[in-house]
């Protein structure tokens, strides 16, 4: 089977956390900390923008790859694909931005937890049945 949407997302996420981790970097230079936070709102809001990144992604990409491994429709990988990308990119927005922008990140969690909730119970169905 030809994987064609699971590597868009995961290639796009993967630019994300790119980007996300390039803030963190830009951060440690201009702030001048080599290791660490330094306990530095700026460098905290950067790391942490970044490892929520990478703590939500993962788990997402691997329920939308066996979500299109089991066959499911293209519509639907794409709808969930969907959702785990602007859900990253609303959160990292709203969450990075000084002051945050509640409304972005509040949005960007639902869509990716319901992301991850719909790929769940639909691999666990599909499973079952």
């Amino acid at each position: 089977m030809t994987l064609t949407a699971t590597p868009i997302y995961a290639g796009l996420l993967a630019l994300l956390f790119l980007y996300l981790s390039s803030k963190v970097i830009r951060t440690r230079q201009t702030e001048k900390i080599s290791v660490g936070d330094a306990d530095n709102k700026l460098m905290i809001k950067a790391m942490r923008t970044q490892a929520n990144c990478m703590e939500y992604v993962p788990i997402g990409v691997v329920l939308l790859l066996l979500t299109e491994l089991q066959g499911a429709p293209i519509w639907a990988v794409h709808l969930l694909g969907l959702m785990l990308l602007v859900g990253r990119v609303m959160h990292a927005v709203g969450f990075g931005r000084t002051p945050q922008i509640i409304p972005l990140r509040k949005t960007g969690m639902l869509l990716t937890l319901g992301m991850i909730a719909l790929a769940a119970l639909a691999n666990i169905a599909h499973a079952v049945i």
